[in-house]
């Protein structure tokens, strides 16, 4: 019979290629799509900024700021703080800021535009970084989140963080796909479901009981040792 550890039901020696821990593997298509989507919005604020686009700029940036924050959030325990999270309530508060700024100089322009981009661009930008904001400050007030709240964090920054992505493609540039596809609103939804995908999970998270904390399992197992 195999030799079992302390505790466990699991054997000590392994045959080779095994992986306890199958999870695992669905890190790897994670992490490619966060770096992913950090070095598209990166790429596309620099375009804004060398194209004067400043909602663009705004758009990236937000995008890269809700990506980071998202992954910390899943990364780290629960109920754990860091200067970390000093540094995005910085961040998010900057957006906030400058886009508040932008915002009233384009209103306040002849043309109603602040390079090519029109006062109403910068709404948005305005708006999310603000309500991220806060949310980074209730963090460092409470000392962290645990359970489903921690989950609410990742999963609202990461959807919405999709949705400015696939509402760029494919509800702002049309143009990019065959006409037959805007005519059926096809584009429409492909934009918009993220957003609803992430209203969708945070009323199943936060109004559920199916993501709250339940005791955890010691894992002790009694094995008896059976002579053969």
């Amino acid at each position: 019979m195999p030799e079992f550890r302390k505790h466990t039901l699991e054997p000590m020696h392994r045959p080779r290629g095994f992986d306890p821990h199958p999870d695992r593997l669905l890190q790897i298509p994670v992490k490619r799509f966060g770096f992913s989507m950090l070095t598209a919005s990166a790429g596309g604020a620099f375009l804004g900024f060398r194209n004067s686009e400043w909602d663009n700029v705004f758009g990236g940036v937000l995008v890269f700021y809700l990506i980071a924050t998202a992954w910390i959030t899943a990364r780290r325990e629960e109920g754990e703080t860091g200067i970390v999270d000093v540094i995005g309530l910085l961040v998010a508060l900057a957006i906030a800021a400058l886009a508040a700024i932008y915002g009233i100089e384009a209103a306040q322009s002849p043309t109603g535009t602040k390079g090519r981009s029109a006062a109403s661009d910068f709404v948005v930008p305005f708006a999310v970084a603000t309500l991220a904001a806060i949310g980074d400050a209730r963090i460092l007030l409470r000392g962290g989140l645990r359970g489903a709240q921690r989950i609410a964090r990742h999963l609202w920054r990461m959807c919405f963080a999709l949705f400015i992505a696939s509402a760029a493609i494919f509800v702002a540039r049309p143009q990019l796909f065959p006409a037959f596809l805007s005519k059926t609103h096809i584009l429409f939804v492909l934009g918009i479901l993220p957003l609803i995908l992430m209203v969708f999970w945070l009323a199943r998270v936060l109004l559920t009981n199916a993501f709250k904390r339940t005791a955890p399992d010691t894992g002790h197992v009694k094995v008896r040792r059976v002579r053969t």
